[in-house]
């Protein structure tokens, strides 16, 4: 049998729905309209069925995920640095198993400490510490613990404590005197992305600085993603917040410390004199040192580069020079 003799391609006699697709799909014009075969008398019944079923699974998943992350004192509605580090009874909350150590370790108060069940590993370092100083441990199911501490890297640990404490001038003066070595103290330009604070304090920790300052404006402040990115850094590292910079820098000079800004068109490093009581200024991620903090400072240093690019990191650049600062000392 020819195609002009099978019905199948006899548009005029077609009663059923085209081919989807291929090539013997055809245009049936605007005229034509297909639906599907149902079961006789069921279709109403089982599409009211599904939505009612869909409806009933929103309706009941919605206030229950709202209702417990309202019990934990979270608005999801704000952004994650404004709502993530604050519990409902005013604690804040902290995430990480480092983080957790050093706070229990630190001179932080510890209120309670959760701990998801089936945690591993450096967990039972953890629970015997918080045991040790008398802090109530709970363990919890991995969902609450992700309800405390949400888009955080938790590690199954958090920690409920008191809320992080800027430190004074003093104590970072009183913490070189301890240390028996010149000070050495970072301050921070308008550092706006947490992630930079917290490693500059976590490297200002390992290379033996002695405190950071920090703007109270424009700048990143102290929260819970600062405290997960410096590593516990921060419950030993003092970090002063300052109304003005400027003002702050001429009062470090009045004490005899050198004060040296990072950018790129200062000294080589690697050649300047780095001995002594000394501040290193770090700028903004874009815009580096500002002009009137740069005219306070004694001198400008800068990192040769060699590659294509012709800037590091904020948190990079402080690393190279404070241990360059470090290696001058001896």
């Amino acid at each position: 049998m020819s195609k002009k003799e099978n019905k199948r391609f006899k548009d005029s006699t077609r009663t059923t729905a085209p081919k989807r697709g291929g090539k013997n799909r055809r245009d049936y014009g605007e005229g034509y309209s297909y639906e599907p075969k149902r079961g006789a008398g069921t279709s109403g019944r089982t599409t009211a069925k599904r939505a009612a079923s869909s409806a009933s699974r929103s309706s009941s998943a919605r206030p229950k995920k709202t209702e417990n992350r309202r019990v934990l004192g979270f608005d999801l509605g704000e952004a994650y640095e404004n709502r993530a580090n604050i519990g409902a009874d005013g604690l804040e909350v902290i995430a990480g198993r480092n983080p957790v150590t050093e706070a229990l370790q630190g001179d932080r108060d510890v209120e309670r400490v959760f701990i998801a069940d089936g945690a591993e590993g450096s967990v039972s370092k953890i629970v015997a510490i918080a045991r040790e100083q008398g802090v109530i441990v709970d363990f919890v199911p991995k969902e609450k613990i992700d309800a405390m501490a949400p888009g955080t890297k938790h590690q199954g640990v958090v920690a409920k404590v008191s809320e992080y404490k800027y430190a004074e001038m003093d104590d970072v003066f009183a913490k070189a005197d301890a240390s028996g070595e010149d000070p050495l103290i970072v301050i921070l330009d308008e550092v706006t992305d947490p992630h930079n604070l917290g490693a500059i304090i976590r490297t200002a920790e390992c290379v033996g600085a002695h405190g950071v300052i920090i703007p109270k404006r424009r700048a990143a402040s102290l929260t819970q993603t600062v405290a997960l990115s410096a590593a516990g850094a921060i419950e030993s590292m003092p970090v002063v917040q300052v109304t003005n910079l400027a003002r702050t820098i001429e009062e470090l000079k009045s004490k005899g410390i050198w004060v040296a800004a990072a950018d790129m068109d200062g000294e080589n490093y690697q050649t300047a004199n780095l001995t002594g009581p000394m501040a290193l200024v770090i700028g903004n991620e874009g815009k580096g040192v500002g002009r009137l903090v740069k005219e306070k400072c004694d001198l400008v240093l800068s990192i040769p580069m060699y590659g294509k690019i012709n800037s590091l990191n904020a948190s990079n650049a402080a690393a190279v020079l404070l241990y360059g600062i470090r290696r001058a000392r001896g």
